[in-house]
């Protein structure tokens, strides 16, 4: 049985309500997930059209993935370039999806020149089809910076 609502005279199905408020929360990749800890954080990084950055600790960390497009399911290389206030500590990559327990997906960086890190990795293809993904850079004893963006499949 359906539950309807009537807003004027018109009735509608409370379910087909549901369904457009579901199809616009997910349409839009740039928003965060509720069951994010730290939404307001995430800033939406088109990682398809060339690098982004983000401040942290008198420093700009900067992302970048390589082949493009970013697809799921390929070998990808990560490079972190780091520019400012120099920090002697390598960066490391963790791979999550907003607001769901992917398990543990590191990508563990080495200096291939002046604050400048690469590594290897892959993004696993998530079985719900969900395409936005979540890179968080940590450079040990100074903190974190997290890019969203998504992924081909």
């Amino acid at each position: 049985m359906l539950k309807s609502c009537s807003i004027g005279n018109k009735t509608v199905d409370l379910v087909l309500i549901a369904c457009l408020i579901c199809t616009t929360m997910v349409s839009d990749p740039r928003r965060a997930t509720a069951g994010d800890s730290d939404s307001k954080s995430l800033i939406y990084c088109d990682i398809h059209q060339g690098p982004c950055t983000k401040e942290l600790a008198g420093m700009r960390v900067t992302l970048d993935i390589l082949p493009k497009p970013v697809t799921a399911m390929k070998d990808l290389k990560f490079l972190v370039a780091l520019s400012g206030e120099k920090k002697n500590t390598t960066p490391y990559i963790d791979l999550a999806m907003p607001g769901m327990n992917m398990g543990p997906n590191r990508v563990e960086l080495r200096p291939v020149k002046d604050n400048v890190f690469e590594g290897q990795g892959i993004i696993v293809r998530c079985p719900s089809g969900r395409r936005t993904w979540k890179a968080t850079v940590t450079l040990p004893e100074v903190g974190k910076v997290e890019f969203l963006f998504d992924v081909v499949y």
